[in-house]
C-alpha cells in the first residue's frame, strides 16, 4: 500500500478535458485538415482510445542550443497506452536538442521541464480519439488522423508516431523527428511550406504526413547548417 501510494504521488497527471487554447488569429498554419478516418483494419500495434489522462515525464535537461531565448517544455503521454513517458521524452529530447532541428539556426535555445509553471508549452502523445478531441477543442479537425498544435500544445497522434504514413519512403525513425519538428515548428510560428522541387528535400513544414509532391522525406529544420524552406502557402 505504501509503495502503491509512493509510485502514485510520483507521477505527475494532467487531463485532456482541459480546454486547448483557440486557434490564434490570423494564424492559417494552425488548421490541421484530416485525410479521412484512421480506420484500422487489421491487427494494430495502438489503442484507439484511451483514458484521456497524462503522466508527465519526470526530470528535465540543461539548456540545448547556442545562443536566443530559451523554449521550454514538458512532456506528457496519455496513460495505460503502452507506451513509457520517459522513452517518449528521450525521443523528443533527441529530436529538439539536434543541431539539425530549430537550435540550428542559432536563434532560439530549448529545455524540457517537469513542472506546468516552467513549461512554454508542452508535447503530448496521445490515442487518435484522444488527440481528435483535444485538437477539435481548439477548433482544429484531424478526424484521428493526424498531430496538431494549439498554443502551447503539441499533439501528436499515437498511431502516426507508432505507423507513420503510408508509402512515407524512409523508417520511422525519419517519420518520428519529422512531426515532432512540424509541429513544435508551428508553436515557434512557423508556417506550412511547399516543395521547392521533384527530388528535393521536403521542407519541414511541408505537411508530409499528406504526400511529399515529388520531394523526398526530410525531418530538420537546418539543413548543412543553414535554416531549408520552401515557399509559404497560403
Amino acid at each position: 500500500m505504501v509503495l502503491a501510494l509512493a509510485i502514485t504521488a510520483s507521477v505527475l497527471l494532467v487531463r485532456a478535458g482541459d480546454r486547448a487554447a483557440g486557434p490564434e488569429p490570423g494564424g492559417r498554419h494552425r488548421i490541421a485538415y484530416g485525410a479521412g478516418a484512421d480506420e484500422q483494419t487489421g491487427p494494430s500495434r495502438y489503442p484507439r482510445a484511451g483514458a484521456g489522462s497524462f503522466a508527465v515525464a519526470v526530470g528535465g535537461t540543461g539548456v540545448r542550443g547556442e545562443d536566443g531565448p530559451v523554449a521550454r517544455y514538458r512532456v506528457a503521454v496519455e496513460q495505460d497506452i503502452g507506451q513509457d513517458p520517459a522513452a517518449f521524452a528521450a525521443d523528443v529530447d533527441a529530436v529538439l536538442g539536434d543541431p539539425r532541428s530549430w537550435i540550428g539556426s542559432g536563434g532560439l535555445r530549448v529545455q524540457r521541464v517537469a513542472e506546468a509553471v516552467d513549461a512554454d508549452f508542452t508535447i503530448y502523445l496521445a490515442t487518435p480519439l484522444t488527440s481528435e478531441t483535444m485538437c477539435a477543442d481548439g477548433g482544429l479537425s484531424t478526424e484521428g488522423y493526424t498531430s496538431c498544435r494549439l498554443p502551447g500544445k503539441v499533439i501528436i497522434n499515437l498511431a502516426r508516431w507508432l505507423e507513420a504514413v503510408p508509402d512515407y519512403g524512409a523508417p520511422i525513425e525519419v517519420y518520428r523527428a519529422y512531426v515532432i519538428n512540424h509541429e513544435v515548428g508551428h508553436e515557434f510560428g512557423e508556417g506550412h511550406e511547399a516543395c521547392p522541387a521533384p527530388g528535393r528535400p521536403a521542407p519541414v513544414m511541408q505537411q508530409q504526413t499528406y504526400g511529399l509532391d515529388g520531394c523526398v522525406p526530410n525531418a530538420w529544420p537546418v539543413l548543412d547548417g543553414h535554416r531549408y524552406a520552401g515557399d509559404l502557402i497560403d
